[in-house]
């Protein structure tokens, strides 16, 4: 299988919603390293490049290259999300980078996982239109993948995964709940076990949660200091840098 895993990405990759009791992130990308090791005779180095509010450009800018420089066999990607939130956005312009960025890791010799985010529109003001772009670059990207030495997750459409109880507080990134099934749908794509300490199953068979009403409090605390990011041209990410910068070993203690 895989030996050294690194992810890129914006908040969903770098498991934003997913928070520790140190107050760092965990997320999907970290169980897929733990799940990787799990499954592997050999040592598996993991690192994480990926860092909040990134738009897909500055991804690609800032972090491709750091992570091939590592020297990965695995490359997983996510990115554009922020891109489709912004009050003007090419889709074809989104799928066509994340075309060449494909290219670029897997004539690396790298293998590329390519995966798309959860779909948050069910819970979150102006969900209508993040959902319409939403599937209109799912539907461009799943034109394109897989490929070739590409392993292209779907996410925006496991329609459970739009269930509530997969949602953090603010309702635009998946909770701990919601990361492990993102991991779970990457390894079972791999054909690695997932490890049934996760629960992955029995939250997936409980009874859906009911649909949460967006309260004033919601309003002020979540959605009023997004827009007052982007009235600024401010980013969560402003000042962030990689939680794993380097490769390695993956930590048993991730799921604690």
């Amino acid at each position: 299988m895989f030996q050294r895993y690194v992810a890129i990405g914006d908040s969903f990759s770098e498991g934003v919603g997913d928070e520790r009791p140190d107050g760092g992130v965990r997320g999907w990308a970290d169980f897929v390293a733990l799940g990787l090791a799990a499954a592997s005779d050999a040592p598996v180095g993991y690192a994480n490049l990926a860092i909040r509010g990134r738009k897909l450009g500055p991804i690609l800018e800032e972090q491709l290259d750091a992570a091939l420089a590592l020297g990965p066999d695995l490359v997983s990607l996510n990115g554009g999300g922020n891109d489709i939130m912004r009050p003007r956005v090419s889709i074809a312009s989104v799928a066509d980078r994340l075309d060449g960025a494909v290219d670029r890791v897997v004539a690396s010799g790298s293998h590329m996982l390519l995966l798309s985010g959860a779909n948050p529109s069910d819970h979150i003001p102006l969900g209508g239109l993040l959902s319409r772009r939403g599937n209109e670059l799912a539907d461009a990207v799943r034109a394109r993948f897989p490929r070739e030495g590409v392993t292209y997750v779907d996410n925006w459409a496991d329609a459970g995964l739009r269930d509530i109880r997969y949602w953090s507080p603010d309702k635009l990134h998946l909770n701990a709940l919601g990361h492990a099934r993102v991991a779970s749908n990457v390894l079972t794509a791999f054909g690695v076990p997932v490890p049934p300490e996760w629960g992955v199953d029995e939250v997936a068979a409980a009874a859906p949660g009911e649909r949460s009403r967006n309260t004033a409090a919601y309003y002020r605390e979540h959605v009023l200091p997004w827009i007052g990011r982007r009235l600024t041209g401010r980013s969560s990410g402003d000042g962030r840098s990689a939680k794993i910068p380097t490769l390695r070993p993956v930590d048993p203690t991730i799921v604690s």
